[in-house]
């Protein structure tokens, strides 16, 4: 599956707990990382600078859900899993 247009949800939902080039502390949940160009894409993509937890989240069905607003959906997915592994919880 290819990531959906315009959408960048997985560079704002989750926490990032490693270094990001321009954000050397990682970065809060709901965030939008300073990586993320104006047409929401990573602009670290392919480079080894890039994290390994973003390299691991690959676009999913269930994730992504359908066409209609995959960001609004992808958004409340991620943002559900980080609440469900916080350490807190």
């Amino acid at each position: 599956m290819q990531c959906k247009p315009l959408c960048g949800a997985c560079c704002i939902a989750p926490s990032i707990h490693s270094p990001i080039p321009g954000m050397p502390d990682g970065k809060p949940a709901g965030v939008p990382c300073v990586q993320l160009d104006a047409e929401f894409r990573c602009k670290l993509f392919g480079l080894p600078e890039r994290p390994l937890f973003c390299a691991g989240l690959q676009p999913a069905v269930d994730m992504c859900g359908d066409a209609t607003q995959p960001r609004e959906h992808a958004i409340q997915w991620l943002t559900a899993l980080e609440q469900a592994t916080s350490p807190s919880q």
